[in-house]
């Protein structure tokens, strides 16, 4: 079963907690995605019913080869976005807003074509200027 926008939420936090503090609690996934611990404990249940990670009672939980390999991904792919929208000129202030909305939308195909097009522009730091002196041009033509 593919996981669900919301399932890909909760393996990208729980894979972030462990990169950073070694382990995930309840309350630190339900503080991080603003809901209550009791869906944090759900979503566990379901996450564990498919191999996502494995969930004992009272004892907590970790993520399964199957969740590392998706979480590891899910979280390239939303540096990747804010990537991109940095190199295309998007506002920081908008950028987290942004990718929140779209990450979830895209297939890894435009996912891997995304990462080409930021590759592109890092290959060499004068086509990001050229992209925004366009920006500029465009800014004072309208």
């Amino acid at each position: 079963m593919l996981p669900t926008p919301s399932m890909e939420d909760y393996i990208e936090r729980i894979y972030l907690l462990i990169e950073d503090k070694g382990y995930a609690r309840v309350s630190d996934i339900a503080e991080a995605l603003a809901v209550h611990p009791s869906s944090v404990t759900k979503m566990i249940q379901k996450l564990d019913k498919d191999d996502y990670l494995v969930y004992e009672k009272y004892r907590g939980f970790g993520l399964t080869p199957k969740g590392k390999k998706l979480g590891k991904r899910l979280v390239y792919r939303h540096e990747l976005l804010e990537d991109f929208l940095k190199v295309i000129g998007v506002n920081q202030e908008h950028i987290y807003e942004d990718v929140e909305g779209i990450e979830h939308h895209l297939s890894w195909d435009a996912i891997d074509r995304i990462g080409d097009l930021v590759q592109y522009f890092e290959e060499d730091p004068g086509r990001a200027k050229d992209l925004e002196n366009i920006q500029l041009k465009n800014k004072e033509d309208a």
